[in-house]
């Protein structure tokens, strides 16, 4: 089943839980800048977000240098923002923190 976009509520309701979640002016989705101790462990964290984008079948759009992950959250299936990309983004936290 395809993914459905979250309506004004539900986005509202899901960035007021997520720390450091921004809209992307210019699109659907939601970005963040993670920073770490080092390459290792950017990397390292990285590796553990795969495994989950995997799991769930809904990949980041990402870039690393050195300590810093840049990450934008949409779903492409749906032209927007749906819950996958929240998920996504609570489990990154999580492991971040």
């Amino acid at each position: 089943m395809r993914p459905q976009k979250l309506d004004e509520a539900q986005r509202q309701a899901a960035l007021a839980d997520l720390v450091g979640w921004q809209l992307e002016p210019d699109r659907d989705a939601i970005r963040k800048q993670f920073r770490f101790a080092d390459f290792n462990a950017a990397f390292g964290w990285m590796a553990r977000v795969a495994l989950m984008a995997e799991k769930l079948d809904h990949h980041p759009e990402w870039s690393n240098v050195y300590n810093r992950v840049e990450v934008v959250l949409s779903t492409h299936d749906a032209a927007g923002l749906t819950e996958l990309d929240i998920e996504l983004a609570r489990f990154m936290d999580r492991i971040a923190a």
